[in-house]
């Protein structure tokens, strides 16, 4: 009570001294205590605020090469080998797939976006063109350009050894032409005339129609003893598509069984009709080996491209078109071309598919330097920066900055027509996958989440089950080759016979590298990576190479004739294949009596036979027939002579014989003896010749 009287007490003082409406200050105390602070709920809590990086952004695409990401990414080739170390064999050529691209960008702190096709299509034209027609002021006429054509021996390029004095033929491996050569010939009378041979086996179908597309008048030829054959009738195809006038030249009259009337009524079934027949088309009777009536072949080509009136524009810009393309070791890559507009000279530049040259060199057929090429003549361009392909036609252009423009767009529409050609089969394949998706469910909507569950889990199990050995995939036969050839056509050809493969069920045949020239080193290292074989045609092999190709162990196969190139194809394909088992008879026997031995506690059946043919051989196997039937195949239990256990029994003699198996022998049965033989099988693949 004492405690709480003193406590008002004191309360009361401090009233007095300070009452109500004062302007005395509040009471403080002078000791100040630091409290520890506690989030209260509502209230902020101050954080660090945290610099946003930028991320570099890269455009890529789908279906990029290894060295197109690393360009993109602004990277060398080595760290994307190092973002992509799951992949063993990253090469620079190689194309990777969307996850690759993705993983490969992220890993290196980046951030991709797909480049849009819209966008790009917005990009100007830098192509070039033709000129419009000129003037028929400026025109001048110009040589006829003539191609010789027909089947493989009938004398074509022998008749134009015989119109310009050459021995081209002789010096031809395999008696056959197998290039496309042009050539310039200046008659008696004055006039010239652009040749060009075309080769005749079936292999060369695509030089024959690059001469028919590129000339003004098809001489064809047709031996007089042989007639119309397949290369005859293809050629004259390839002569209707082009639109072009032929003259039919009957070769080989001076031989004893020509019959040139019975030549030019098989032309008639494929629609030429001969001046005699009431048509329009020329035949002239001459023989090529002879030189008989060449010059009436020659009055009669003069004569129709007269009628045609060949003329051209010398003065224009250059253009025409390229006949065959090769690689020469001191020229670089040459082009055998026939100009068609304008004056080609030195230091003219021009653009071929995705390639340009500037002329440094101009070579007639008889590598002669000439100064310049007119409308209507063939001649060899040297100075090109890449090889392009034969067939394609070849402008000239202003300047080298103006030939690079035109070869960078080509390349840009080539590259945009890839992805979206990619692009449709991408969304294809999703279509299809949807569809299966949807096809998959729509016979499980009535279940329950659990069942449905259940039923794609054991579906996905059993389809996972049956699913192909991938091993299995991998032990199938397949021979790697790499294709080497002289000329751009020369190849062309023989990628066109290996892509009319058909045995792809007993070889796969694939093509890993192909190209113009000699066979390099980085032939061999490819052909050992993959254990391929090298083919080449009309190409060399140094010695260094020859022996480097031994030390690796790859085939190297150098030929200078095609249809002989092919037919150590088809051998080494066959070589692939397992052996193929044959049945040789050795001997057989006639079932004279049936009759029961006890060996053991076991009745055998034994045959009393004679043998009629050959002999019986206790170490091979035999085959029962009955009637026309075989009732048993194996091998003997055992073969005596009366009581004597012998290993033959030869024709006239008397023996008995137990199979390994329990056989019912019968009277009149014939017992065959044969043995099993291994031979090497034969590709089924049938090139056409």
């Amino acid at each position: 009570m004492s405690v709480m009287s003193s406590v008002m007490r004191g309360a009361r003082r401090l009233v007095l001294l300070h009452p109500a409406g004062s302007s005395a200050p509040p009471l403080t105390c002078q000791h100040h205590r630091k409290f520890a602070s506690k989030q209260v709920k509502g209230q902020r809590k101050e954080q660090k605020v945290r610099e946003k990086v930028d991320k570099q952004e890269v455009e890529v695409r789908r279906g990029m090469t290894a060295a197109e990401l690393a360009v993109a990414m602004n990277r060398d080739f080595a760290h994307l080998q190092e973002a992509l170390q799951h992949l063993d064999a990253l090469r620079p050529n190689m194309r990777l797939d969307e996850h690759c691209i993705k993983e490969a960008v992220t890993r290196s702190g980046m951030k991709f976006r797909f480049a849009k096709l819209s966008d790009d299509r917005e990009r100007t034209n830098q192509d070039a063109s033709r000129k419009p027609p000129a003037a028929p002021a400026l025109l001048v006429p110009r040589p006829p350009v003539v191609t010789i054509m027909g089947h493989v021996d009938h004398g074509k390029t022998t008749l134009l050894d015989s119109l310009r004095k050459s021995q081209v033929a002789a010096s031809e491996a395999g008696g056959i032409t197998q290039h496309i050569g042009a050539f310039l010939v200046q008659l008696p009378t004055g006039e010239k005339i652009t040749f060009l041979d075309t080769p005749g086996h079936a292999a060369f179908s695509a030089m024959r129609a690059r001469g028919a597309n590129a000339t003004d008048i098809v001489v064809l030829v047709v031996a007089a003893d042989d007639g119309v054959m397949n290369q005859t009738i293809e050629s004259i195809e390839h002569a209707k598509r082009a639109n072009v006038p032929v003259i039919v030249a009957v070769n080989k009259c001076d031989k004893p069984q020509a019959d040139a009337q019975r030549v030019k009524q098989e032309l008639l079934a494929h629609d030429v009709v001969c001046e005699e027949f009431g048509g329009d088309v020329q035949a002239i009777h001459v023989s090529a080996l002879k030189g008989d009536n060449l010059l009436s072949l020659a009055e009669a080509t003069v004569a129709l491209a007269e009628v045609l009136e060949l003329k051209a524009d010398p003065s224009g810009a250059v253009e025409g078109v390229i006949i065959e393309s090769r690689t020469d070791k001191g020229k670089g890559p040459v082009t055998t071309a026939i100009v068609q507009r304008g004056t080609l000279r030195r230091g003219t530049v021009l653009v071929a598919g995705k390639s340009w040259a500037k002329v440094r060199f101009l070579f007639d057929e008889n590598g002669r330097a000439v100064a310049e090429a007119a409308p209507g003549t063939a001649v060899q361009v040297v100075g090109w920066k890449d090889l392009p392909p034969a067939g394609d036609e070849f402008l000239e252009v202003e300047t080298e900055q103006r030939a690079r423009e035109v070869v960078e767009w080509r390349s840009y529409e080539e590259e945009q027509q890839k992805l979206q050609e990619e692009q449709r089969a991408i969304e294809l394949k999703q279509q299809l996958h949807l569809q299966e998706y949807r096809e998959e469910r729509a016979g499980l909507e009535h279940l329950s989440w659990r069942k449905r569950k259940s039923a794609l889990y054991r579906a996905y199990k059993t389809r996972f089950a049956t699913r192909q050995n991938e091993k299995t995939q991998q032990d199938e036969l397949s021979l790697p080759i790499i294709i080497k050839g002289d000329v751009d056509g020369s190849v062309e050809a023989i990628l066109g016979i290996v892509e009319g493969y058909d045995a792809q069920q007993q070889c796969d045949l694939e093509v890993l590298h192909f190209g113009i020239g000699d066979v390099s080193e980085n032939d061999v290292n490819m052909a050992e990576a993959f254990g391929g074989s090298i083919y080449g045609f009309n190409v060399t092999a140094s010695k260094p190479i020859q022996q480097l190709a031994a030390k690796r162990g790859v085939p190297l196969r150098l030929h200078s004739v095609i249809y002989k190139l092919i037919d150590e194809l088809k051998d080494e394909l066959g070589s692939k294949l397992p052996p193929g088992v044959i049945e040789v008879p050795v001997g057989e026997a006639t079932v004279l009596a049936i009759f029961e031995v006890s060996v053991g506690k076991k009745k055998v059946p034994v045959a009393g036979c004679r043998v009629q043919k050959g002999q019986l051989d206790r170490r091979l196997k035999f085959r029962v027939i009955r009637g026309q039937d075989t009732v048993w195949e194996g091998s003997l239990a055992a073969l005596k002579h009366h009581k004597d256990e012998v290993q033959t029994v030869k024709t006239g003699m008397d023996c008995g014989l137990s199979a390994v198996d329990n056989v019912a022998f019968s009277a009149g049965d014939v017992i065959m003896c044969f043995e099993e033989r291994d031979v090497p099988q034969v590709t089924s693949w049938d090139p056409g010749f």
